[in-house]
C-alpha cells in the first residue's frame, strides 16, 4: 500500500485526516508546539483503517505519520500531564470549530477526555506516512457499535 499524504486547507480535508488518525497513539514526547515557528507537530503511530477493512488486504496493521499543523497562534492542553513524557495517548477524533473565518479552534480529542486545542488562523495540516506499517495483532473496538 503506498504512503498515506494528506493536506487540509478546510474543514472538509480535517475531516479527512481526523479519519485516518482515529485510534493513532502517541507518547507525550513525541509531540510539541513551535511558538516561533508558529508550528504544532506530533509523530504518531496511526491504525490503518484502510487496509483493515480492504478485501485484498484484510490486514491489522500501524504506521508511523507526521501531523503538523502550521499558522498556530496558541495552544492549550487539557487534561494531559506534559511532564509525563512516556503516557500513551489514544487520539479519537480532530475536530475544527470557526471562531472568525477563517481563523478558529482545531481540537484533538483523546480517550479519557483528553484535548489539546490548536488557536489557527486558519486551516493549514498535513498528515504524512513517515515508514512502512507493521503488524498489529488488535483492532481498536470502539464499545457496543464494532
Amino acid at each position: 500500500m503506498p504512503d498515506l499524504k494528506l493536506a487540509a486547507l478546510d474543514a472538509d480535508d480535517l475531516t479527512v485526516i481526523s479519519a485516518h488518525l482515529q485510534d493513532a497513539v502517541m507518547r507525550v514526547a513525541d509531540m510539541t508546539f513551535q511558538k516561533p515557528q508558529r508550528r504544532f507537530a506530533a509523530v504518531v503511530n496511526r491504525f490503518d483503517w484502510e487496509a483493515a477493512g480492504s478485501a485484498a488486504q484484510k490486514s491489522l496493521s500501524r504506521r508511523r505519520a507526521g501531523l503538523r499543523f502550521d499558522r498556530v497562534i496558541s495552544a492549550q492542553v487539557s487534561k494531559i500531564d506534559l511532564t509525563s513524557k512516556d503516557t500513551v495517548l489514544s487520539l479519537l477524533a480532530v475536530q475544527f470549530e470557526m471562531t472568525d473565518d477563517p481563523a478558529g479552534d482545531v481540537t484533538l480529542h483523546f480517550s479519557g477526555g483528553g484535548a489539546i486545542r490548536l488557536h489557527v488562523e486558519c486551516i493549514e495540516a498535513e498528515l504524512k506516512d513517515l515508514g512502512a506499517a507493521w503488524a498489529t495483532a488488535s483492532k481498536p473496538v470502539h464499545g457496543e457499535t464494532d
